[in-house]
């Protein structure tokens, strides 16, 4: 991981974990107001929260080249918002957002997993946010250099234009010199807790999203350094408009983390606002008062609209609810969980060497074997509690594939949807963490060998012009089976063998080769069916490291495919890699174990009950539908003397 600031450290993974997310759902909005070339005010606003997010964060962070990235997107996504009608109209922007989005995530997996990590310069695209904001605005066209060059000067001088006004650096930026009818809230951070500057800021932007701020001090925060003094002295003061729903505030500055306590100071208009209209001092925390007095003195009668005004006598149970909701989903590191699974699991098997010692068998110890069923029973849950906090959805893994599905038939010039089902589908977090590679390559491999070149093909051949690649979940027995199919072409084993054949894989004559049989050498290492490498395909290694990974993690993968009516991939999964029940069978000394879940019936079965076909297969009948038999020393070739 790439070295921070001392004191840090802890923050990166938090860093990393949130700035991944919205990145996430910046694709997905994206991708969502590209398809139906709709763009609302709720978008931008989502967008513009976004870019505001990741740039003080990364700046907190100390990752200057991703905070300017950001805040040239911010500023560009800040035209858009004020017409929101040029996004449908400016095509290039999507592009454009999902460009800086990949080399947003490219540096933090870097961040991730470089110790020398060293910023990448993003002057070019930063050079490109500017000219797409100029051209949003109408001041650039088909420019040259020396028109660019004014144009950036303009909108320099226009940036620090329309910077925020400076509240004078003086001792009196209290209430009393707030506007009238407003809300002056001072905040105070924790001794040591460094960068209170870059805390302010990001306090300002949560805020912002819940009142208007109609000035702050200081109002350089976030580009100088040095206000880092004045706000451990002073605090760092915002003044909201009277309209604020202040509930909401105290929740925003509750949250952030290192506020030690703030105060409220009320504003109301008066002719002589310091003498007849002192403000109202309200500690928010009463247990952590600020280093400084109250600016002015409690007053005789509250002031009307003082957000220390009376409250109900269930407010603060109602708060301490608000609070417990705020806080009911909490970030855990993987290797906490990974060692908590180990350690039940170890608990499983010790318990049942306890329960299970020969040394017991015989001896009456009729409370020892209740007190064992009751522990067995708790163990049970406990096993059940930490697989099921292991268990996440495959939707991250899914959704993602929008955005290779959207890439993809820009750059192939192909209509496809893609269609997800049972995305809510729950797997363990090591298995999904496993499928993101497979899915790209299957998805990746119905986009550019399954599905016809052209438009006309698919009309010629009876089908719709547009595409369909379909990825779908469901649980069954204890594992997930995850389909990755398409409506193309399909696989024709003619060409599969007769490519086979001329790159030497055949392992007998092409004609004893069963139609399934040779559409599953595609799964073979180092085959392809295209004889030019692409960008997506050709070089004959996607199939192979699919599976590879499938099977990794305990799973399978398996091809059906119609010639003209399309292919489809099956991965079968486990739902977890924890300890599952099983029952064990021996058959010749070898034992097998069934998982429970796999089970539906076990049962005698009388010689009478086999019914016998004409290729001497076995068979029995059980409520009136037919299984067949497997014996297992047969299709194992186990040696054992007990075949009844």
């Amino acid at each position: 991981m790439a070295k921070v600031e001392a004191g840090m450290e802890a923050m990166v993974d938090m860093y990393i974990f949130e700035t991944s997310t919205l990145l996430e759902q910046l694709d997905e909005i994206l991708l969502r107001t590209e398809k139906e070339n709709k763009f609302t005010e709720a978008d931008i606003n989502e967008i513009f929260r976004i870019m505001h997010t990741v740039k003080g964060s990364s700046a907190m962070m100390g990752f200057e080249n991703l905070q300017i990235l950001a805040h040239k997107g911010e500023d560009m996504f800040f035209i858009i918002r004020e017409e929101p009608s040029k996004m449908e109209e400016s095509p290039f922007v999507y592009d454009l957002v999902f460009r800086m989005s990949d080399l947003f995530r490219a540096e933090i997996e870097l961040i991730q997993n470089e110790v020398d990590y060293a910023p990448t310069d993003f002057s070019k695209i930063g050079d490109e946010l500017e000219s797409a904001a100029k051209r949003l605005k109408g001041e650039l066209d088909d420019a040259n250099a020396a028109a660019n060059a004014a144009a950036t000067a303009a909108s320099d001088a226009a940036e620090a234009a329309a910077a925020p006004a400076a509240v004078p650096a003086t001792p009196a930026a209290t209430a009393e010199g707030s506007p009238a009818g407003s809300i002056t809230i001072r905040v105070y951070f924790q001794e040591d807790c460094k960068m209170e500057n870059l805390r302010s800021f990001l306090l300002l932007n949560k805020v912002r999203e819940k009142a208007e701020v109609l000035d702050y001090f200081p109002s350089d925060i976030e580009t100088n350094p040095d206000t880092c003094a004045v706000v451990r002295s002073e605090g760092f003061k915002l003044v909201v408009k009277n309209d604020a729903d202040m509930d909401e505030i105290n929740s925003i500055i509750n949250s952030v983390v290192n506020v030690e306590s703030f105060e409220v100071f009320d504003s109301v208009p008066s002719a002589k606002p310091a003498a007849s209209s002192p403000a109202t001092t309200t500690e928010a925390n009463a247990s952590a008062a600020p280093a400084q007095p109250a600016p002015a003195p409690k007053p005789a009668t509250p002031v009307a609209n003082t957000f220390a005004a009376a409250k109900p006598a269930s407010e603060p149970k109602e708060a301490k609810d608000t609070g417990a909701k705020a806080h009911s989903i909490i970030s855990v590191n993987l290797v906490k969980l990974d060692e908590l699974h180990d350690i039940v699991g170890e608990i499983i098997t010790t318990e049942s060497m306890v329960i299970a010692n020969p040394e017991l068998e015989g001896i009456k110890l009729e409370s020892f074997f209740k007190a064992a069923r009751e522990l067995k029973k708790l163990t049970d849950e406990l096993q059940d509690t930490v697989m099921s906090i292991r268990m996440v959805p495959l939707t991250g893994p899914f959704q993602k594939m929008n955005r290779i599905v959207r890439d993809m038939k820009v750059k192939l010039n192909k209509d496809v949807d893609l269609v997800i089902e049972g995305d809510s589908t729950e797997v363990d977090k090591s298995i999904v963490d496993n499928l993101n590679d497979p899915l790209m390559h299957l998805v990746r491999n119905c986009m550019d060998h399954g599905i016809e070149d052209t438009a006309e093909e698919r009309i010629r051949a009876g089908k719709l012009a547009k595409a369909i690649v379909k990825l779908s979940a469901v649980s069954s027995s204890g594992e997930v089976i995850i389909t990755v199919s398409d409506d193309g072409a399909g696989i024709d084993p003619n060409v599969v063998l007769a490519k086979a054949a001329e790159n030497g894989i055949l392992t007998k004559p092409p004609h004893e080769y069963t139609e399934r049989e040779a559409q599953n050498l595609v799964l073979l290492p180092g085959f392809s069916t295209n004889s030019v490498v692409t960008e997506y395909s050709g070089r004959g290694v996607g199939m192979d490291v699919v599976r590879q990974n499938i099977e990794k993690c305990g799973g399978s993968l398996t091809l059906e495919s119609k010639v003209g009516q399309g292919t489809s991939f099956i991965i079968k999964i486990p739902l977890t890699l924890a300890i599952i029940d099983g029952m064990e069978i021996e058959v010749g000394g070898t034992i097998f174990t069934v998982p429970i879940a796999a089970i539906m019936q076990t049962f005698r079965v009388s010689n009478d009950q086999i019914i016998r076909d004409t290729q001497h297969g076995e068979m029995i009948m059980i409520r009136g539908v037919c299984y067949p038999i497997m014996r297992l020393h047969e299709r194992f070739n186990i040696n054992t003397n007990v075949t009844d």
